[in-house]
């Protein structure tokens, strides 16, 4: 094993959370070395890992880009591509080349309370290297890279056709002409539809149970006239506000008044393919936002089901078979491929090992502090966005709160900082990471995530306002515990 590179801070991923953390890092907390260390060959992350027809954002790019970089594209529902653009842009402008090293996969990190500092195993062209740090901050998303989430399907072996998961999509897969059914009903599987549609013969999504559906423009007019009178950084900057804002104010409106917000989201479904089919299709069980809403720009996969090019079934799965799927009515769905949009496996940490003096870390015992730390783990921070907002609204909250602990700690000589239950928080009533959240792979995790007591600062709001009080107050709080070696 290679001499270990040392460096003051380590960020593991480069995503949005990652680049974002870098150039916040340089900003705000200035003079420390640090490098990114990311497992694939490019940066990106998500927009790197999908490679589906249509890839795109579920949210605008005045909220799900940087808030230092802005977004002067026209459409504010950007595909995969232009994001990776984006985020190259990103790395020039700061000159962060330098400091990043892809193809570098985190495997183990062990904290060593004598050195006061990480000790990390990463993988690189088949060789284990070794780094450590002072401070690891951990920006490498929230499921698992490896593989998506499959429920095993009865008779899967006997179908002749292919099956594919959407983050595996095959770049010569060739479905010009075939008959494809989607299984799934969330944003991979209506971003798919209407993109398949264009050239398959027949796309079919075939969902257990309907999800909400919001029909919004993939072109932001407003932003681009105020782009006209403003600039682009002032416009930016105003949208970017407003479309927060809009965002929160939509969420509290479906909670506050739900019936409501149904009926314009219903309206808007009816006026595309019918009351027929939004009876039979598109009316979900569970209340708005329980589940992510999915956004269908433009409309577009209405238009697909409007033209006859593609349809839906909502029924539960007999059994694959040779030539497509049986369903619980008898009914069988013709498939030349069959694409399994089922979700996504969560992990905690990008699935790094993890010990603290010798021991291992299981996070699900621990209590989160702000929805970033972890009671009784020293020195590491991760990226955790919001399920009801742009995830880098939230991302860079938290960078922003990494480096004033950063610069707290060069302030007072610290070098440890830890989150610390006090004696009154040992009997706090415990729940789940994400509260309120009923999405499957949110609900499949709960034996991995930490949880979230009942007061501040063991909490993990999704209410913007209350995380920007909650991550902008003093850091020397009385729970962070800053000590020296």
């Amino acid at each position: 094993m290679h001499s270990a590179q040392h460096f003051d801070v380590l960020i593991v991923g480069a995503g949005l959370s990652g680049i974002g953390a870098a150039v916040h890092l340089q900003r705000q907390s200035p003079g420390r070395s640090f490098a990114i260390l990311e497992g694939r060959d490019n940066v990106g992350g998500t927009w790197d890992l999908f490679r589906y027809p249509g890839i795109r954002s579920d949210s605008d790019m005045y909220t799900l880009g940087f808030e230092f970089k802005p977004w002067t594209q026209d459409r504010s529902i950007a595909s995969g591509s232009s994001i990776l653009d984006y985020l190259w842009d990103t790395v020039g402008e700061h000159d962060l080349k330098r400091c990043l090293k892809l193809g570098h996969k985190v495997v183990r990190a062990d904290w060593s309370s004598e050195s006061a500092t990480w000790n990390l195993q990463v993988e690189h062209l088949g060789e284990t290297l070794r780094f450590t740090c002072n401070f690891l901050f951990m920006c490498s998303g929230y499921y698992n890279y490896r593989k998506g989430y499959c429920p095993e399907f009865p008779g899967r072996d006997q179908f002749r056709g292919e099956v594919i998961h959407p983050q595996h999509w095959p770049e010569d897969l060739d479905y010009r002409n075939k008959r494809v059914v989607v299984i799934g009903s969330g944003a991979t599987a209506v971003t798919l539809i209407p993109n398949l549609a264009e050239s398959a013969a027949k796309v079919t999504m075939l969902q257990r149970s309907p999800s909400y559906l919001a029909v919004d423009s993939a072109v932001d007019r407003t932003a681009l006239r105020l782009r006209r009178v403003l600039g682009s950084r002032m416009a930016y900057k105003v949208i970017r506000l407003r479309n927060t804002m809009r965002q929160q104010s939509t969420y509290r409106s479906a909670q506050k008044d739900p019936e409501k917000f149904k009926a314009g989201l219903f309206a808007a479904v009816r006026a595309a393919v019918g009351q027929e089919y939004l009876d039979k299709h598109f009316t979900p069980t569970y209340q708005p936002w329980d589940q992510r809403v999915c956004l269908i720009p433009n409309g577009d996969m209405f238009q697909a089901i409007a033209s006859g090019k593609a349809d839906v079934a909502t029924a539960h799965i007999e059994t694959f078979t040779e030539t497509g799927i049986r369903l619980d009515s008898g009914e069988e769905l013709p498939a030349d491929i069959i694409v399994t949009a089922t979700g996504l496996e969560l992990v905690t940490l990008g699935e790094v090992d993890f010990t603290v003096g010798g021991d291992a870390v299981d996070f699900s015992r621990t209590w989160t502090y702000k929805g970033l730390a972890y009671s009784g783990v020293p020195n590491l921070a991760s990226v955790f966005g919001y399920v009801n907002t742009s995830w880098t609204v939230r991302a860079e909250l938290v960078a922003k709160f990494v480096c004033r602990v950063l610069n707290h700690m060069e302030s007072t000589g610290a070098s440890t900082v830890t989150p610390r239950l006090r004696p009154e928080d040992r009997r706090m009533r415990r729940g789940p990471f994400v509260e309120g959240f009923s999405s499957g792979y949110f609900q499949r995790a709960n034996g991995v995530l930490p949880g979230q007591g009942d007061r501040s600062p063991w909490i993990n709001p999704q209410n913007h306002r209350a995380t920007k009080r909650l991550l902008t107050g003093r850091v020397d709080d009385g729970v962070l515990k800053f000590e020296s070696h």
